[in-house]
């Protein structure tokens, strides 16, 4: 049997690792005025006893104007106490443990900051947060110098195992090594040996601080992927430097904060960006570290078989399955729940200033609160519908000690999982209906399938309690026309009940319109096989097979009687969404209503005119409404009943699962 190189050890200057499974810094505003609390210790102890290799915790702050109040603080010794509970924490519960230190530089903003004016090389205004920050002076370059290193003492004073320097993502050190954000004319702009000085400081003040067997790693971008930046050959160099400065390990990441490519969404391939750990391996000795979208193993240990990189970081597929490395090492694969990569909860809560969550896993975030202990009397459950919510719900209450019977009406779990994971690049939200079918298999709990629930079942059933997870069902706004026999009901495409004409006219612009568009608008576009084909043989040029990449046969139009599109889309999946229709040729139009659905043409209302669309389908995406008939039958008869997601209300999918386990939980 060929050993695993996923779970072999690995050595980082004298720092031995269990495995090659690293756990990337991440913001997670789980601190309060700097201070670690027990929401976050509690967090990560969970991660460390899940098996991963190495944690690294932070960012942390280096001084008062690089983090705000929810980060990690490492800048004032006072904060060393914290500190060590969560190096101890983490090495307690069995992973190697390090800090990330870090200066956000223009990506902080002045309200975070009591009014202060970020700070950056030179005073270009980011596009993040629109503030234009302050030009650092040389005295104050060699102050932020020093409290790296700082910073970097406190971390190995508090017991942590090593200190990580992010050096990438826009912030400080790698707004110096852009020409973009750094426009200085003195020894820290210009050329590029003068732009990276910055950053080489910082690590050649780090590496003199602490003591020569501390490791040090340092994050970078493998490119930043801003037109005119730093760019990849750039980025070589600066890895070279940054090796003989006396980093012992470099962890590659990718891309901006501002970047225009997507590098965390749904749409990005698994380990897509593994090349540019690979490009980096190859002009450095020390270990390289892979990350982004690396959500489950199979991924991860073939990017190490090819020799990209020597460790990979798993970040939110750790947050979705803590236990991810223990099922992996112990051959339980298939009980891994995988991230989707929808940054509904671990990367939009951080722009509401809001502590991570995950869609996937209820729990994260709030291992601080839950216990272990089972109900003190089991009860009989019956969870109605096996869509997300529905399984959530079962699962947690069998947890919990309960009897629990699901009944769901079709022949198979998951819902409108299946509908999310339809459009292009969604395909992830199948592997968590798969994922959670397979939980809820191997669960003690009785499962019924093409089993529907009325009242003479649920009678002969005798459940003490009920929860209602019947979804919802689509709306059918009152349009002249809308029922000849041309109009379909969005989810209705999207299940590949019904099909599509050439011309098309889609009635509702939220998350299931514009995925509806880009499901269609992606038909008949070159699939990746052929474009790689093609590509490779020089069939045709570059811009031809980009058009007929994103270029199908229908002509779709997309329309949304509100001000803007996508509206209940999440800001981190909102924006690639909306470029795709662009990108795709979709016609979408705002402040626009539907008047009268012809037998080939719809008419529109969009700026006081009227203009009618050829259509030979007209998809309605209007909305929903919940389901729940069986919810007053049972309140008659005095049986205990609690609704969940749609069947409560129209919610998304983060909604049904966490209301599913915070119901089931507390039976």
């Amino acid at each position: 049997m060929s050993k695993d190189l996923l779970f072999s050890p690995i050595t980082i200057n004298q720092l031995e690792i269990a495995n090659r499974i690293y756990m990337p810094a991440m913001h997670l505003n789980m601190c309060r005025r700097y201070q670690v609390t027990e929401q976050l210790l509690e967090f990560y102890a969970e991660r460390a006893r899940g098996g991963a290799g190495m944690i690294s915790v932070g960012y942390a702050s280096v001084d008062e104007l690089a983090a705000n109040p929810m980060h990690i603080g490492a800048h004032d010794d006072k904060f060393i106490p914290g500190l060590t509970r969560l190096a101890m924490t983490i090495k307690e519960n069995g992973a190697r443990s390090a800090v990330q230190i870090n200066h956000a530089g223009r990506y902080n903003h002045s309200m975070l900051l009591g009014g202060k004016q970020p700070v950056g090389p030179s005073p270009v205004a980011s596009r993040l947060t629109g503030e234009k920050p302050h030009e650092m002076s040389i005295t104050e370059i060699e102050t932020t110098v020093a409290a790296f290193a700082a910073a970097a003492v406190r971390v190995q004073q508090a017991g942590f195992d090593a200190v990580e320097i992010l050096a990438g993502t826009g912030y400080l050190i790698s707004a110096f090594l852009s020409p973009l954000s750094n426009q200085r004319d003195d020894i820290y702009g210009g050329s590029l040996e003068n732009r990276m000085r910055f950053g080489l400081d910082v690590m050649r003040a780090v590496r003199t601080a602490v003591s020569d067997e501390f490791p040090i790693i340092v994050r970078i971008n493998g490119n930043d992927f801003m037109p005119h930046g730093i760019g990849r050959e750039a980025m070589y160099e600066f890895a070279r430097q940054l090796e003989q400065a006396g980093a012992d390990a470099l962890c590659v990441n990718v891309g901006w904060h501002e970047s225009r490519v997507p590098q965390i969404q749904t749409k990005v391939p698994r380990g897509v960006y593994a090349y540019l750990a690979r490009g980096i391996r190859e002009v450095v000795k020390v270990p390289v570290i892979a990350s982004h979208r690396i959500n489950d193993p199979q991924t991860a240990r073939k990017i190490l078989a090819d020799n990209s990189c020597d460790m990979v970081a798993m970040g939110r597929a750790l947050i979705a399955d803590p236990q991810l490395p223990n099922k992996a090492r112990e051959g339980r694969e298939q009980e891994i729940r995988h991230c989707v990569a929808c940054a509904q909860a671990c990367f939009d809560h951080l722009f509401e200033m809001r502590a991570v969550e995950c869609l996937c896993n209820p729990l994260a975030g709030h291992e601080y609160e839950q216990t272990t202990k089972p109900a003190t009397a089991a009860q009989r459950v019956l969870v109605v519908g096996g869509g997300p919510g529905g399984m959530s719900a079962a699962l947690a209450a069998s947890e919990q000690g309960h009897v629990v019977t699901l009944l769901e009406e079709s022949d198979q779990l998951g819902g409108q999982l299946f509908l999310a994971g339809a459009p292009p690049g969604r395909e992830e939200f199948v592997q968590l209906a798969q994922d959670l079918a397979y939980q809820v298999k191997s669960a003690p709990l009785e499962l019924l399938l093409g089993t529907r629930a009325d009242s003479a079942l649920v009678e002969k059933l005798q459940p003490d309690v009920v929860i209602l997870a019947t979804g919802g069902v689509s709306l059918a706004p009152p349009i002249p026309g809308a029922d000849l026999p041309h109009v379909v009901q969005a989810w209705d495409l999207l299940s590949g009940k019904k099909t599509a004409g050439q011309n098309v006219v889609i009635v509702g612009g939220g998350a299931v319109g514009v995925e509806t568009a880009l499901e269609l608008a992606e038909q008949g576009t070159l699939s990746a096989e052929a474009l790689k084909f093609l590509l490779v043989h020089e069939a045709e040029d570059l811009e031809e097979l980009r058009r007929l990449a994103t270029r199908g046969s229908r002509k779709i139009v997309l329309l949304e009687m509100l001000d803007k599109l996508g509206s209940n889309f999440g800001k981190t999946t909102r924006w690639v969404m909306l470029e795709d229709l662009e990108r795709y040729g979709v016609e979408a139009l705002t402040e626009a209503k539907a008047v009268e659905i012809g037998a080939a043409s719809v008419t529109v209302e969009v700026g006081g005119k009227e203009i009618s669309y050829p259509a030979d389908t007209v998809v309605l995406a209007a909305g929903t409404r919940s389901n729940n008939p069986l919810q007053e039958d049972l309140e008659r008869k005095g049986i205990t009943c609690h609704l969940i997601g749609d069947a409560l209300k129209p919610a998304m999918v983060f909604d049904a699962i966490h209301q599913g386990y915070a119901i089931a939980k507390a039976l």
